[in-house]
């Protein structure tokens, strides 16, 4: 099973640990974030789209549910799906056709999704401990 940890803990080193993630992750596209309030989903995500070329202004979208983001060659989607409450929503927003486009997709709070995920996916898990963060990514398949 491959793994990958980094230290996620330096935000300038932010775009070199992105670009590490990108490299690991390989063709996989689907990205299923776990992580406490707090702990840098949204920040890292954003290093992630950075890295992938796109110049758009980044948000959380816990309200919107998704947002969309565009490089000079595509489209980019990060969904935060924390007040969700069923599955029935997810397929409400078209959460399948986001995952099966072939784009990159990342997820916070993917636990209501993990069923509609297709395979392979990556797993990320970020811990803090004592003011660090550390990102623990796993090919799911």
């Amino acid at each position: 099973m491959k793994s990958l940890q980094i230290d996620i803990s330096d935000a300038n080193k932010l775009p070199e640990n992105a670009r590490q993630l990108l490299n690991f992750a390989g063709e996989l596209k689907v990205f299923a974030f776990e992580a406490e309030m707090g702990a840098g989903k949204t920040t890292f995500i954003k290093a992630l789209c950075k890295a992938l070329g796109s110049k758009d202004n980044f948000s959380s979208p816990t309200y919107s549910i998704v947002n969309e983001y565009l490089t000079p060659t595509k489209k980019l989607y990060h969904f935060d799906l924390y007040r969700l409450k069923s599955a029935e929503e997810l397929l409400d927003i078209g959460f399948e056709e986001y995952v099966d486009s072939k784009r990159y997709c990342f997820i916070e709070w993917p636990e209501l999704a993990l069923s509609f995920l297709p395979k392979p996916y990556l797993s990320i898990i970020i811990n803090v401990k004592e003011n660090n963060r550390y990102l623990s990514a796993q090919i799911i398949e």
